[in-house]
């Protein structure tokens, strides 16, 4: 039918992408169904509250007895005696291991040789094997001296005296953490990239310099959480040194468990919290510590967990906004 001269004749307005139609705005997109992965979470959470359920309820575990436990003088003084352990092995076994890194890396034979024998003897050597051995070591040798190689002595003292039973604790787990960190340490400084020496060397820096300043401050960002994974087995390694006399936090509730046989398992149940806080801690700190040596090898750092959480209580505020405009 053809219209009247002059007539104005109305279009369909065609959607520009400028100007989405009524029809595309309102469509939403829906997500992909997932019933697997709810079945999954469902089954994951019945069983988290099964477990839960029998921590709580079961009258084996003596809580009202753990309780009383957990900060008795006893068990706080074994939980010194704990830390004291693992940080003065921490310490001098991560210094003992970059100098047999360093020795391993060196272009001595001897010294190569020589690290590469410690390492392979302490760790094809039990913990137990090396603190029992060091402490029958007077036996062996009942006195020390210090002078000339094959020559006179200058002063000799007994080592019976000097092997604390602190001593021995800390020697042998120094000794055994230090074959495990030197290797620890020797992959971080191969993991830097070698135009980092080229370039240092290209510059005249002395090789100490060079250590230092350019090379391990960057093998950190890979010694750190290899590291740290070592310390945590040292913390819970310390539980070894009840076997050399030596009345840690295992070695306390030991003890008390033999004196009230009916406390052992919430002796052994404070004993597991206080690890759990112990390691948790160095977690925590080791996250810090890696956060802080990513400067300059990340576009941005990592969200600490209370930015993390922060952004999820956004997010989760913005979804709810937009489910309810809708």
């Amino acid at each position: 039918m053809s219209e009247p001269p002059g007539a104005t004749v109305s279009l369909p307005e065609t959607p520009t992408a400028d100007q989405p139609s009524q029809a595309l705005t309102a469509q939403r997109v829906l997500p992909l169904r997932r019933p697997g992965r709810w079945i999954v979470t469902a089954v994951v959470l019945v069983l988290a509250a099964q477990f839960v359920h029998g921590l709580v309820s079961n009258p084996f575990y003596q809580w009202d007895r753990f309780g009383y436990w957990f900060l008795r003088p006893t068990i706080l003084d074994g939980l010194l005696i704990t830390l004291e352990v693992t940080a003065y092995s921490a310490v001098l076994g991560l210094i003992g291991g970059i100098v047999l890194a360093l020795a391993r890396l060196s272009k001595s034979p001897v010294l190569r040789a020589v690290s590469w024998t410690y390492v392979w003897a302490f760790r094809s050597i039990p913990l137990i094997v090396v603190l029992i051995f060091l402490y029958n070591f007077s036996a062996l040798y009942k006195t020390l001296s210090v002078g000339v190689p094959f020559g006179p002595a200058f002063f000799a003292f007994d080592e019976s005296k000097l092997a604390t039973d602190m001593v021995i604790a800390v020697v042998g787990l120094s000794l055994h953490e230090a074959a495990y960190a030197a290797e620890v340490v020797r992959g971080g400084i191969l993991s830097v990239d070698q135009g980092q020496h080229e370039a240092a060397g290209a510059l005249g820096l002395p090789k100490a310099y060079q250590f230092r300043k350019i090379v391990f401050p960057q093998a950190l960002r890979s010694i750190v959480p290899n590291y740290v994974n070592q310390l945590i087995g040292l913390v819970k390694g310390t539980s070894l040194v009840f076997y050399v006399s030596l009345l840690d936090l295992f070695g306390a509730a030991q003890t008390m468990g033999s004196t009230y046989p009916g406390d052992i398992v919430p002796l052994l149940l404070v004993v597991t919290v206080w690890y759990l806080i112990v390691t948790s801690v160095v977690s925590v700190i080791q996250f810090y510590v890696e956060r802080y040596y990513a400067r300059g090898a990340t576009r941005g750092l990592p969200p600490t967990p209370l930015q993390k959480l922060r952004t999820g209580l956004t997010d989760l505020r913005a979804r709810i906004r937009k489910e309810a405009a809708v």
